[in-house]
């Protein structure tokens, strides 16, 4: 107030100055605000999100990673934390972030956080035998909860007739969606989709290469995988519920995929997942008996062919970002660790193919996978031989965003759709096939989508064409959007 009085700038409520050591002051009716520069490294960004989510987002002693309400907006003091149905995804890509931190910096603290994580993915395998409703071997729940909590399956079977009625006629209905442990200490959450399966295979890869070092350590890697995917083979590719059915998002057989007209928009996606976790499942295992199947899947079912086009896409803007994030999980795993060069090359078209619809996003993640995969590599056709290397920019975008990144990650609230530099996107690609429009949504003039400074979004998997973002400050989102992107780069030497 006194700086402000001394350089005669009357009311204090309607001011602001910038002193000699380049301080912003601003009055304000609740005060006065001072807004400074403080320079971080990414390391020092990292550290700060890691410490946020260790105290203020992890939940139940395994530390699952879900989605937290604040009591005060942007106030960290009261939190609310509670399950959500990625607890699995979300779990497994902050434990990839760790498996590429301790690969890239050997930190003793990223390997024990890693480590967490796999007890915790390892047990919504464990948690879901033995029970009175028990799936077969090797099913994985979405997420668990104490007992001690108020049952969740209460008001739940109506809930999911509505959803049934009118807004998913392939909804699935019956009880209990959460059964008990045979402890009967955890309510499990049961119809687990395929979004938590991406993260289970992209985690447990990185997980042994990088993280587990002994035979035994190793050996708890081999036994997860193994089980997780001897129970989709022997489920007819199905991820097989405790109703004896497969989930509402489990189907990965060709009789569904290419005979069954309800799944043909997932038919692409699930032919890539099931591709990937069969290709993950013999690096891990070091069983050929999987890629017996992939050999058998592509000579008999054509998945190689279905795996070209993951999405049914009509240009930059009209995909979907939940399916983009669980694609871009599976191209990296399987084109790292295929011993088929001919469905590399093949995918890796795909790969070029879908990253380009991606590249106006600045998704750093979507980036440097790519990248991981593609630099220095060559595919060919009828014209002779291509390079598909990322086009350039790339990194500065990757870095761009990183350093972007807002520390504050509360869901406040922002408004651009009456800004002059925006440009909607033409109805091809802004609205969906069969549904009404998705609202207000396009590029910046630069054929790029706004900078994650200027919008909210909690994970990769929201929509980043959307001009308005509504928030309340209430929400926390995680800064695994940073951590994973971030280590992934430094791991591949994308930054020092």
């Amino acid at each position: 107030r006194d700086l402000v009085r001394s350089r005669g700038l009357g009311d204090v409520y309607k001011r602001q100055v910038v002193d000699d050591e380049d301080r912003t002051w601003i009055g304000t009716k609740s005060g006065v605000t001072k807004i400074v520069f403080r320079a971080l490294t990414l390391r020092q960004k990292a550290a700060i999100y890691e410490t946020e989510i260790e105290q203020v987002i992890k939940r139940t002693s395994y530390g699952y990673l879900a989605p937290v309400r604040l009591e005060t907006p942007g106030d960290r003091s009261e939190v609310h934390r509670g399950d959500n149905d990625n607890d699995g995804l979300w779990t497994s890509m902050f434990g990839a972030s760790q498996c590429f931190a301790f690969g890239a910096t050997g930190d003793d603290v990223s390997k024990k956080r890693a480590e967490q994580a796999f007890e915790a993915l390892r047990f919504l395998q464990v948690v879901t035998q033995g029970g009175e409703h028990s799936p077969p071997n090797g099913y994985v729940a979405r997420t668990i909860r104490s007992t001690t909590l108020p049952d969740p399956n209460i008001g739940r079977i109506e809930r999911d007739r509505e959803q049934q009625k009118n807004r998913d006629r392939l909804w699935k209905v019956y009880e209990p969606r959460w059964p008990t442990s045979a402890d009967g200490q955890w309510y499990w959450k049961s119809d687990t989709s395929s979004d938590e399966l991406d993260g289970h295979y992209f985690f447990y890869a990185l997980y042994h290469d990088l993280v587990a070092e002994t035979k035994t350590e190793k050996d708890r890697v081999k036994d997860v995988v193994r089980k997780l995917t001897d129970h989709l083979i022997d489920n007819g590719y199905s991820l097989t519920d405790h109703d004896g059915l497969p989930t509402r998002w489990g189907f990965f057989g060709p009789k569904d995929l290419n005979h069954n007209e309800d799944w043909y928009v997932e038919r692409g996606l699930n032919s890539l997942s099931l591709l990937s976790y069969l290709t993950v499942a013999e690096h891990v295992t070091g069983e050929t008996r999987y890629s017996e199947r992939i050999k058998e899947l592509r000579e008999h079912d054509a998945y190689h062919a279905n795996a070209m086009v993951p999405k049914v896409q009509r240009g930059v803007g009209s995909g979907n970002q939940s399916d983009d994030e669980m694609a871009f999980m599976s191209f990296y795993n399987l084109l790292r660790y295929t011993k088929d060069d001919g469905l590399r090359r093949r995918l890796l078209k795909a790969f070029y193919a879908y990253w380009t619809l991606e590249q106006p996003e600045l998704n750093p993640f979507f980036n440097v996978a790519y990248a991981a995969c593609a630099e220095g590599q060559t595919v060919s056709d009828p014209w002779g031989e291509h390079e598909v290397k990322p086009w350039e920019g790339w990194l500065k975008d990757s870095i761009d965003t990183l350093k972007a990144f807002p520390l504050d990650r509360s869901s406040w609230g922002h408004q651009n759709s009456h800004r002059l530099d925006l440009v909607p996107l033409p109805p091809q690609q802004s609205v969906d096939v069969f549904s009404s429009s998705r609202g207000a949504r396009g590029l910046r003039v630069n054929g790029k989508v706004l900078p994650v400074d200027e919008r909210y979004f909690n994970h990769w998997n929201t929509d980043p064409f959307q001009f308005d973002y509504p928030g309340d400050g209430r929400g926390l989102g995680c800064g695994t959007v940073f951590l994973l992107p971030y280590y992934m780069s430094l791991y591949h030497g994308y930054i020092d």
